[in-house]
């Protein structure tokens, strides 16, 4: 069973995470969204990092400097940002385009 994370410890650990995973969704080509991913989800990726399970050098140095009690509080942090919502397909009026 997962432990609650802190979720005030969570945003203060933040600020290098959001440097690539931005809360609004504007990430760069190939960066995934955090926000909004369940907690249990999230852990399992950090500590897969961690280990070496996953093939991405700067996020297994990331994760490898991170506790437990920082990757939960992380977890706790984006899990209750609400995810972007796509934006609404562009309005075509009849007879007009621009």
């Amino acid at each position: 069973m997962l432990a609650a994370g802190d979720r005030d410890f969570g945003q203060h650990l933040s600020s290098e995470c959001v440097t690539c995973h931005n809360p609004s969704g504007k990430n760069a080509v190939g960066v995934p969204q955090i926000a909004g991913w369940p907690e249990d989800q999230f852990v399992a990726v950090m500590n897969s990092y961690k280990d070496k399970q996953r093939d991405n050098p700067v996020m297994q140095t990331i994760a490898g400097r991170l506790k437990a009690d920082e990757i939960e509080a992380l977890a706790a942090y984006f899990s209750g940002l609400k995810p972007p919502q796509e934006p609404a397909p562009a309005k075509r009026t009849k007879g007009r385009e621009r």
